[in-house]
């Protein structure tokens, strides 16, 4: 029981501040992606859309899981904040790749179009899962 004391003392700062980067890291990339984006997710779920919210879980969620995954696979915050980084690069991308399949996919959000904001959440995790378990693949050996 000592020796797990003496690891949480030693080991607790490390948590705390990478806990708060991770989560800094969350707040502000989700910040980023609503100005980014057409919709006003925030303005449009405040009036009752259910669309707006589930779109806006959906990129909570796809940018938790790489930014989970790197937190765990980082050897440094720099390291955590270039992944969070190509994290929300993706989310963007995938957004953007959603609204070309279904052409404006704003307005639909908009409209309060269930569909169409379930197809963007699934896009968003899926990728999220893709990107945060690529993480975890050890680099190559070059020769």
């Amino acid at each position: 029981m000592n020796a797990a004391i003496q690891s949480f003392i030693h080991g607790f700062d490390n948590f705390l501040v990478s806990s708060v980067a991770a989560g800094v890291l969350l707040i502000v990339s989700c910040v980023v992606y609503v100005i980014l984006t057409p919709m006003k997710e925030m303005e449009l779920l405040r009036n009752g859309n259910a669309s707006a919210g589930l779109g806006l879980a959906g990129v909570i969620i796809g940018l938790a899981i790489p930014i989970s995954s790197a937190l765990a696979t980082s050897v440094s915050l720099f390291d955590l904040l270039i992944w969070g980084v190509v994290a929300l690069l993706i989310q963007l991308l995938s957004f953007r790749i959603v609204d070309l399949i279904l052409k404006d996919l704003p307005k639909r959000i908009e409209r309060d179009e269930a569909g169409a904001a379930i197809l963007l959440i699934a896009v968003k995790i899926s990728s999220a899962m893709i990107i945060g378990a690529a993480l975890w693949v050890p680099a190559p050996v070059i020769s």
